[in-house]
């Protein structure tokens, strides 16, 4: 479900950049060593290093979901490369039947070829059959506002695609992978991602379970050596060729070690890729129990090597010179040159800043955030955020975030403090006159100010600045101000109340009043002439309060 097309396009430089990298040269180097140096023909190292080059999206995900880091670089970076080694798998399990003894005697580039061209027909077709197929489906299935009827619908598609794949001889995993990536390109992932939250949990409990089951005891006790060689293999190579990548890509080095040790594990599909070869008689069983054993050990470590590698890169942080909590580093500068896309500016970081850079990271709407408090914004920057020190009222510092920019899709202001808000604004508007700006207005008589002085999009939250539920309906307002779908925002705000009720009341609370926030005026940003800054000024300050 995470695999829509949306999500390549906001991240194909980590997708399309990393991630083909990363995939195209795990594979390619582990071929060359396996049949080099272990003499294993050709075709066999293929489909053992294309499986050995693909990483558990169960565990890199659920690590960056518990530490909620999914939003600092280096989540972003293992996500953009696990989406793509998530469309590698679709040619993987092509191409595993091709090769095998018994098939039509095809070589192994025209195996590759013919894996090639079926994957890229069934995304085509999934990507088609989802916009044009599924959307009025479910459009018609959620008039009826059952939850059940709609989780029935997202279950058929899986199992009937699961048995069409099995049909064509192909595996049935890879028909519900092909499902979830149907499901993915309808408006309605969201909510499908919100219906199917509570099978997530239990279902990824399963998972691991079978992991653990994947552990051969006698053979590593038998076999030790050969385990921890292996074993030793995966991780190193991994690490290595993603660290080297991840520099070469301009992530700095705490977040490449991140990734890398992120990334260093095998994953789940090739579980189901070395049990299809072993039945096509690829891989030996004494070869599948020795590799699933050591993909299996892989990920029982990755919770460990991600905590050294957090203390690894906090070290660096906390190494590395003012410059870089200043925006003066590569990574501020990708984001403001406009290179990788638009993006906007978040000025605050308090409990309602963090908020909406996290509905931001949702929606995979990339941002540069602003904090006048040195040690908010050297907490959040140790941590891998793109929140950076400085005050966005001087013209110097808005010049240097790319304000000035097409790219620049807005700013948003979360500052609480009114007089903050209205020299923000007025410094703004002087440089940039047709900005689309966002603010948070104190009370009725600031908001209309904002709104027809400094033509400013502003909204007053019903709702005390320590009381982050109550913050959500700001956030969904930004949202749908850059352009977001109304349904798609709800379900956005629906997933992050869950979480918030979760991590605040646990399992005890059993329903939570949803809470709204006057939003007056138009959701978009509204756009016309100013008056002379000198008059902005004047109306403005005489709003706010001595």
């Amino acid at each position: 479900v995470e695999l829509s097309t949306e999500r390549l396009i906001q991240m194909k430089k980590d997708v399309f950049g990393l991630g083909l990298s990363q995939f195209t040269g795990t594979t390619l180097l582990a071929t060359i060593i396996g049949t080099s140096l272990l003499k294993v023909p050709l075709a066999t190292m293929m489909i053992v290093s294309g499986g050995l080059a693909l990483s558990s999206s169960a565990f890199v995900l659920q690590l960056l979901k518990d530490k909620q880091e999914l939003g600092t670089r280096h989540g972003k970076a293992a996500f953009g490369v696990l989406l793509f080694q998530d469309l590698a798998v679709v040619p993987l399990l092509v191409i595993t039947p091709l090769l095998a003894p018994n098939s039509a005697g095809m070589t192994v580039i025209a195996a590759a070829r013919s894996a090639i061209l079926k994957a890229a027909m069934a995304l085509s077709g999934i990507f088609f059959a989802g916009r044009v197929i599924m959307q009025p489906l479910f459009r018609f299935v959620s008039k009826a506002k059952s939850q059940e009827a709609f989780l029935g619908v997202c279950l058929l598609t899986v199992l009937s695609l699961s048995f069409l794949t099995e049909g064509l001889g192909l595996s049935n995993t890879l028909g519900a992978f092909l499902a979830g990536t149907l499901l993915s390109e309808t408006k309605y992932r969201y909510q499908i991602e919100a219906d199917i939250s509570s099978l997530r949990g239990v279902l990824l409990g399963l998972f691991f379970v079978t992991v653990g089951f994947e552990i051969d005891l006698l053979l590593v006790w038998t076999k030790l050596g050969s385990v921890l060689g292996l074993l030793s293999a995966i991780l190193g190579l991994k690490s290595l060729i993603t660290l080297s990548l991840a520099k070469l890509f301009g992530l700095s080095l705490p977040n490449a070690i991140q990734t890398s040790l992120l990334l260093s594990q095998g994953g789940e599909f090739a579980f189901v890729t070395f049990g299809m070869a072993r039945n096509l008689g690829i891989l030996t069983p004494d070869a599948t129990r020795l590799l699933l054993t050591s993909v299996a050990l892989s990920m029982a470590v990755t919770p460990f090597l991600a905590q050294i590698a957090s203390q690894i890169a906090k070290q660096l942080e906390e190494k590395a010179d003012f410059g870089h909590y200043l925006g003066q580093d590569r990574e501020a500068t990708e984001i403001v040159s406009g290179d990788s896309g638009s993006f906007v500016v978040v000025v605050g970081y308090g409990t309602v800043g963090k908020m909406v850079c996290d509905l931001l990271d949702r929606k995979f709407i990339k941002y540069v955030g602003l904090e006048v408090d040195p040690n908010k914004a050297i907490q959040a920057r140790n941590r891998g955020l793109p929140v950076f020190y400085g005050d966005i009222s001087r013209p110097e510092v808005a010049s240097a975030f790319g304000v000035h920019k097409s790219q620049c899709s807005g700013v948003i202001l979360t500052i609480s403090e009114p007089i903050a808000t209205n020299h923000a604004v007025i410094s703004l508007r002087r440089t940039n006159p047709d900005l689309k700006i966002f603010a948070r207005a104190k009370d009725e008589l600031h908001k209309n100010r904002l709104q027809s002085t400094l033509n400013v999009s502003a909204m007053i939250p019903s709702t005390f600045e320590d009381n982050l539920m109550l913050s959500l309906p700001f956030g969904g307002a930004v949202l749908e101000s850059l352009g977001a779908d109304k349904e798609e925002v709800a379900t956005i705000l629906e997933n992050k109340r869950r979480e918030l009720v979760a991590q605040k009341y646990g399992d005890d609370l059993e329903e939570e009043e949803e809470d709204t926030i006057e939003v007056n005026g138009d959701d978009d940003i509204l756009e016309g002439n100013a008056n002379s800054n000198e008059e902005q000024e004047d109306a403005v300050m005489d709003a706010s309060p001595a």
